[in-house]
This record gives C-alpha cells, sequence and structure tokens, in this order.
C-alpha cells in the first residue's frame, strides 16, 4: 500500500517541477537574451557603456521592493496566484523594452521587468508546501530548487545563444521582442500547468513597512545616482546615503511592533538565517552586479582602449554559454556535496569558488582562455550557491514562513545587485583618457575595482557562513 500511495505523490510533484522547470527557462532567456547586446542597446540608445550599468540598477531596485511584498502575499493567498500576477507584468514589460523608443521609457520598462525575480522563491515555496507529506521535505526541495537553477542556466545559454546570433542580421527592436515571447509562453503555462495552491498563513500585507522599506532602499540609491552626478568629493551625496542607512532603524522599530511584518525581523536575525540572508546579498553583488561590466569588457575593442577582447555579440554569447554551463555544473553537484559534508560546507566552498575566480581577473585579463578560465572558477560557485540559498533558507524557517524566507534571500540578493550595479556604474564612469571617454569607454581600473569588489564580497560571505551552525539548513542525507 505503502508503494501505491507514493507512486502518485512522486508523479505529482515531477510534473509539479516540469511546469516550473519551463518557467524557469523563461527567467533564464531574460537573464542571457540581454548580455551580449548591453553595447549594442547602448548604441541604440545613444549613451555611454558605463550608463548601461543603470539599467540594471533600477530592476534590482524594483525587485528588491517588490519580492518581499509578492512573497507575503504567496503566504497569504496562494503562491501559484502570485507567480501569475508577477509573470503577467514582466510580460507586459518585456514587450514594453523591445519598442522603447528612449532611455527613459527603456529605464522604467527595463525597470519593470524585476518582477520576475521573485519566480525562483515562489516556485521553492510551491515545491516544500507539496512534499510536506513525503517525509523527505528537505531533501526533495532541495534536489528540485537545484533542477530549477539548471533549467535558469539552460534557459540563458539558449537566451545568449539566440541573441548573439540574431545581433547585427535584424533590426534590434525586432531582437529584443525575443523575450517578450518567450515571456509570454510561461504566462501560458503558469495558468495552466500549475494548480492554484492554498495560502499558508493569515494577515495583510504590512504597508508602513512597505513605506520605510522605499525610503531606506531609495535614499540609498539616490546617493548612490548623486555621487555618479556630483562626484566622489561632494559632501550632499554621502548625507544622502547616511539618511538612508538611518532609516533602518525607524524600519526594524516598525517592523517589530508590527503583528504582520513584511520584514520578519526577529526571524531573520536568527542565526539560522541571517548568515544565509546576508550571503544572498553579497552574491547579488558578483551575480547580478557584475553582468554588465563582463560583457562590455569583452565588447571593448582593445585597439581604442587598451584593454578588452573586441569581441561581437556572437563569441559574448558563446563565453556566456561557457560561464552559464559551469554554473548549471555547481547547481547539479551542491546536493551531492551537501550530502556528503554539510550545506554550510559546501555554501562556503562555493563562495570560495567564486572569490578565487574573480580575483584571477585581476593579474589574468588579456586573453579569452584567461577570461575563460576566470568565469569557469566563478561560475561553478555562483551555481551551487544560487541553488543552495534558497533552499537552505526555507530549510532553517517555520512551515508558514517558507514563502518569506526565500523571497527574502532573492530581495537582499537583488537590494546587493543594486547596490553594486551603482558602485560599479560610478567606477567605470571615470574614463582612462579623453580618447576612450570620446569612445564612451570605461577605464581598466574600473574594471579592476569590480573584480576586487566581487572577490572580496565572495571571501565575506564565506566568512559569515562559518558562523552559522552546522546543521542549520535541513538534514545533510
Amino acid at each position: 500500500m505503502t508503494t501505491t500511495i507514493a507512486a502518485p505523490a512522486s508523479l505529482r510533484i515531477r510534473q509539479i517541477v516540469g511546469f516550473l522547470v519551463c518557467v524557469e527557462l523563461a527567467s533564464g532567456v531574460l537573464q542571457g537574451y540581454y548580455t551580449p547586446l548591453f553595447t549594442d542597446i547602448a548604441h541604440h540608445l545613444s549613451i555611454k557603456d558605463a550608463s548601461v550599468n543603470w539599467f540594471e540598477a533600477a530592476q534590482l531596485v524594483v525587485s528588491a521592493l517588490v519580492v518581499p511584498v509578492l512573497a507575503r502575499l504567496g503566504d497569504l493567498v496562494g503562491h501559484r496566484k502570485v507567480l501569475l500576477l508577477s509573470t503577467a507584468v514582466t510580460a507586459v514589460a518585456s514587450w514594453a523594452v523591445a519598442v522603447a523608443p528612449s532611455f527613459t521609457t527603456f529605464l522604467i520598462a527595463w525597470a519593470l521587468q524585476g518582477f520576475y525575480v521573485v519566480w525562483l522563491p515562489l516556485e521553492i515555496s510551491i515545491i516544500h508546501q507539496r512534499t510536506a507529506a513525503t517525509g523527505e521535505q528537505t531533501r526533495l526541495t532541495r534536489r528540485s530548487a537545484a533542477f530549477l537553477v539548471a533549467a535558469l542556466e539552460a534557459g540563458v545559454i539558449v537566451g545568449a545563444g539566440v541573441s548573439g546570433a540574431l545581433a547585427g542580421s535584424i533590426p534590434i527592436t525586432l531582437v529584443l521582442m525575443g523575450p517578450a515571447l518567450a515571456v509570454t509562453a510561461c504566462l501560458v503555462v503558469v495558468w495552466f500547468g500549475i494548480a492554484n495552491t492554498p495560502p499558508r498563513d493569515q494577515g495583510s500585507v504590512d504597508l508602513i513597512g512597505l513605506f520605510w522599506a522605499v525610503v531606506t532602499i531609495g535614499l540609498v540609491m539616490c546617493g548612490l545616482i548623486l555621487v555618479r552626478v556630483d562626484g566622489p568629493g561632494s559632501l550632499w551625496p554621502w548625507l544622502v546615503i547616511l539618511l538612508g542607512l538611518a532609516a533602518v532603524v525607524p524600519f526594524a522599530r516598525v517592523e517589530l511592533a508590527s503583528p504582520d511584518p513584511l520584514v520578519d525581523v526577529r526571524l531573520i536575525v536568527r542565526r539560522t538565517q541571517w548568515p544565509v540572508q546576508v550571503t544572498a546579498f553579497l552574491l547579488g553583488m558578483s551575480v547580478l552586479g557584475a553582468q554588465i561590466p563582463l560583457s562590455t569588457f569583452m565588447r571593448t575593442d582593445p585597439d581604442e582602449a587598451g584593454y578588452g577582447l573586441g569581441a561581437s555579440a556572437g563569441f559574448v554569447s558563446v563565453l556566456i554559454v561557457i560561464y552559464v554551463l559551469s554554473m548549471v555544473v555547481g547547481a547539479l553537484t551542491m546536493p551531492a556535496v551537501a550530502r556528503r559534508a554539510s550545506m554550510r560546507t559546501a555554501m562556503i566552498v562555493a563562495s570560495l569558488l567564486i572569490a578565487v575566480g574573480y580575483a584571477l581577473f585581476v593579474p589574468f585579463h588579456t586573453e579569452v582562455v584567461e577570461l575563460t578560465v576566470n568565469m569557469l572558477v566563478a561560475g561553478v560557485g555562483s551555481g551551487a550557491l544560487v541553488a543552495s540559498v534558497p533552499a537552505a533558507a526555507a530549510a532553517a524557517a517555520p512551515p508558514d514562513r517558507t514563502g518569506f524566507v526565500t523571497g527574502m534571500t532573492n530581495t537582499t540578493k537583488t537590494i546587493g545587485g543594486a547596490i553594486a550595479s551603482s558602485i560599479f556604474a560610478i567606477a567605470l564612469s571615470s574614463a582612462g583618457s579623453i580618447a576612450d571617454a570620446k569612445a564612451g569607454h570605461a577605464s581598466l581600473s574600473g574594471y579592476l575595482a569590480v573584480w576586487i569588489v566581487c572577490a572580496a564580497t565572495a571571501l565575506l560571505a564565506a566568512v559569515l557562513l562559518r558562523l552559522a551552525p552546522r546543521d542549520a539548513f535541513g538534514d545533510l542525507t
């Protein structure tokens, strides 16, 4: 009888994961498709390479603000409903990106695409909920997360390959319609393929907490923008940033007093949670913040700037495919490493790989082979962390708060990416020479700063993960 009951349950879980894999394929297309095109987009909008980083910063800010709200709504009204809503918004924004006629309209549409960031935590929450009666909830959730991340990276490969092949052969507006088509198809999959999920909690959305979150993040980002406009020697940008950091205090007080906080501060500061959330923040600085600098560096003509590969969009897409394949390897090997050691140990090793990979960029960045090796090392670590961070957070959380904690990993990751993108935009905005400035190129020292920051933050993540209990993130089998 046990076999008769278990088999249909196992089949249902595989079906759910199968449909969610389609969603992550679309997510991967979104994340990989544009990367070979950033230089082409800059030319299309008549902006400099460094200015492209503000697209990523704007999108990540929107993601950071909407993800905790949507994750909370998932616990309140059902994760499938929120997944459907976020997919619809992303589809509309993707079509708007394709037809946007100016920098401003493109920036707004690109920012609204950030709703897709909530997909993975919602999917993991759906799987975590559906596996509750199996007796192997943690193991199945962790394994499913690895498959979802592998699907995401496969989507990145497809997206990068297709955009690299299309670039230059058809108008850029038509090229940019690719992700819109993928997300629209994803919307159909969610509508018909994912069954409704019941609410896991009662309460309401904390709008006062949302207000203070907007104030905090908004002030910090405005300060970074002012640093870019007025220069690091100006006092006002730093005062604005300090105000943003100071706003964390009233934000935390409001959340501690709220019966239904947007951010459950008491849960987040637990020894089993805060190392994961801080790791997600630091991971975002390299995984999200460094994407555009890597692309523009590879596209830069060494005869003009004295560095770069002078690569075409098609060749960049090949390098991205190699990088993403390494991320797939990292994601799929993470469960095996966690079984042999512990999830904490596996995450520490992954963080160290990211640190080593980006540190190698500093001395080795002049040849294709050097960049490829660096990206492979960093990619394995990045894929492993992307897969393990939300699963570790869910394993260390109460059953009715899995949506919140997995959503928070993406929130903190996107905040890290937004801050890094802004810092990198500032670092890259100072041209190395007058000729570089006229050509729109950034300075080599700016790129070196990017890689040093990525290496340092990954190393810090490895140190902080040591502070979590060894068995904090679920079973080790």
